[in-house]
């Protein structure tokens, strides 16, 4: 049996987080979800609504307690090479607020999306999100990293074209590795591989590449 979490979601109501939020009070955790002031519409009724600004830890630092987990989905929606001072301002910024308060707040395991790295190009969110991963890792917190490159779903799907291209370069023995590291994967692979971490925190620091988030996607239950 799968011992109840207490999680505290950031970014609860965007792209990847209401579908986790659903997927956890499924699977009876407890939830306190992070929500803009006016998106509070978006939380479920079940969870425990912290409405407040997700770049001004002081609003919301102390409402993470009982929550035992952390997951982090803050960042600036649809990256694109054009918006690295917003990742500096949005992605950076969140996690320098993030960790203080997880560590202040007893947080035993956070899980953070980052992004499959090295890739030929998105070079600054790759660096914000190395540099947020480094943050987490020198608190000194348990932590799980995801890694995708490119998350399918809804509002997302024009990367379909691609899959052929993809499916064609795996099999290549030079392009292979590349291939599989930056990979597409679905939104329910990702919240599958979300649940898979949550439910089984790790001891210091672990990776979740793409091969692995579409094998857990594809066996979890």
């Amino acid at each position: 049996m799968t011992e109840t979490k207490d999680v505290f979601v950031a970014g609860a109501t965007g792209y990847m987080g209401r579908q986790l939020v659903q997927a956890l009070l499924d699977r009876k955790h407890r939830v306190a979800a992070l929500a803009r002031v006016g998106s509070e519409r978006k939380v479920p009724r079940d969870c425990r609504l912290v409405s407040a600004d997700p770049l001004t830890p002081a609003t919301f630092s102390e409402k993470v307690a009982p929550a035992d987990t952390w997951v982090h989905l803050i960042g600036v929606p649809h990256p694109n090479p054009n918006k690295a001072e917003q990742f500096k301002s949005v992605d950076l910024k969140s996690i320098e607020g993030a960790v203080p308060v997880a560590l202040a707040s007893g947080i035993r395991h956070f899980v953070y999306v980052s992004v499959a790295h090295p890739a030929p190009m998105m070079k600054s969110y790759i660096e914000v999100r190395s540099r947020c991963e480094e943050l987490i890792r020198s608190a000194g917190l348990n932590a799980t990293f995801l890694r995708p490159w490119y998350v399918l779903g809804p509002g997302h799907r024009w990367p379909y074209l691609l899959k052929p291209m993809y499916s064609l370069c795996e099999r290549i023995p030079s392009t292979s590795e590349a291939a599989r590291r930056l990979g597409l994967v679905t939104l329910q692979q990702m919240v599958a591989a979300l649940l898979h971490a949550i439910e089984n925190p790790a001891t210091g620091v672990r990776i979740m590449e793409v091969p692995e988030i579409r094998q857990l996607g594809s066996s979890f239950k």
